[in-house]
């Protein structure tokens, strides 16, 4: 089976270009089943129930969310009712949301999927990811095979150090949160698909998505600016994955990239 996994949606540049290229990729390259890490998707920073179900209508399976899970509080009815988000599953056990979910591919072949958040760097608060990861596995019914893990991190080491903890347990390790494009994907020697950073699908003339001239203005004058979602050079990153969906085995992993030149609708709410 063939699956999407796409890197940090970012506002209503990367919503468009998720909903002009996850289509088509569905239908030319025949992909099974599609996750996003949709954290950044309304406005630049969280997502709204408004903006998951556009998600959905899509083509996407399962939206995964990092530290930014709680920005637009408005999301966490929806956190709890839906089977088709998930919040990083090593928060405290009080957070809302779910830790781990299962969603039927559209060749019918059940998929586990979770978030986990790093602790380097990241100022939300988290337990262990190693731990937790153990934990959540115990949890994945023995007969689903094929387990998606989103490492939320702001370290490479970190996740780097993920990809080996759960190489043979799952099907793939991808990291999200900088923003950049890695190009170190490979099949590691137990059958995980593994890259550190899925990059960004949103504007890429910017600043990890964020107005480039606000960025500069803020760090050379040391003055509070708003930062503005850009607009241009918009392109979609993720990595193709190739699995048996028998034993949940990676057998390949490309990065793809893929530019979206099409404006917009005017007028969409953020």
């Amino acid at each position: 089976m063939r699956i999407l996994m796409i890197g940090d949606v970012v506002g209503r540049p990367g919503r468009h270009a998720c909903s002009q290229i996850i289509p088509r990729l569905i239908r030319e390259a025949q992909v099974d089943f599609v996750v996003a890490n949709a954290e950044n998707a309304a406005g630049g920073s969280g997502i709204t129930a408004a903006m998951f179900r556009k998600m959905i209508n899509y083509g996407v399976d399962v939206c995964t969310l990092g530290d930014h899970v709680y920005k637009r509080r408005e999301i966490i009815p929806t956190l709890e009712s839906s089977d088709r988000i998930v919040r990083p599953a090593n928060l405290p056990p009080a957070a809302a949301g779910r830790e781990l979910t299962i969603v039927e591919a559209r060749s019918g072949v059940k998929v586990a999927v979770f978030s986990l958040l790093g602790r380097l760097f990241i100022q939300m608060r988290a337990e262990c990811a190693f731990l937790a990861a153990n934990r959540l596995l115990t949890q994945v019914p023995p007969d689903v095979k094929v387990v998606l893990v989103d490492h939320h991190a702001e370290a490479s080491s970190e996740k780097i150090a993920m990809g080996w903890h759960l190489d043979g347990r799952v099907t793939a390790v991808v990291g999200t949160h900088t923003h950049v494009q890695t190009a170190d994907e490979r099949v590691l020697p137990k059958g995980t698909a593994y890259t550190t950073d899925l990059g960004m699908t949103g504007p890429h003339d910017s600043v990890l998505g964020r107005n480039k001239d606000a960025v500069l203005s803020a760090l050379l004058t040391t003055m509070p600016v708003p930062f503005d979602v850009a607009a241009g050079d918009v392109v979609l990153n993720g990595v193709m994955i190739d699995c048996d969906p028998e034993t949940g085995k990676a057998s390949g992993i490309s990065r793809v990239s893929i530019p979206e030149t099409s404006a917009p609708p005017t007028g969409e709410d953020d």
